[in-house]
């Protein structure tokens, strides 16, 4: 039963459109306590992963640039 569970909310996220990432979202990931060089080359990483592979969201959910 628990597996039927499962299978259900993923098929419910999965139907569900991804949302854009807001301006909010950016500024609540800048604030990740790390080194300053370390945040922009996230910035760089992530969206450059979400440009190529052209998508909302980089995989890597709360890090700067996601």
């Amino acid at each position: 039963m628990k597996n039927e569970d499962k299978t259900e909310n993923q098929t419910k996220k999965a139907e569900q459109p991804e949302r854009r990432p807001t301006l909010k979202d950016f500024f609540t990931n800048m604030r990740v306590p790390m080194p300053l060089h370390r945040k922009l080359y996230l910035v760089f990483r992530n969206n450059l992963i979400k440009i190529v592979k052209r998508q909302n969201c980089c995989g890597h959910l709360g890090e700067p640039g996601c």
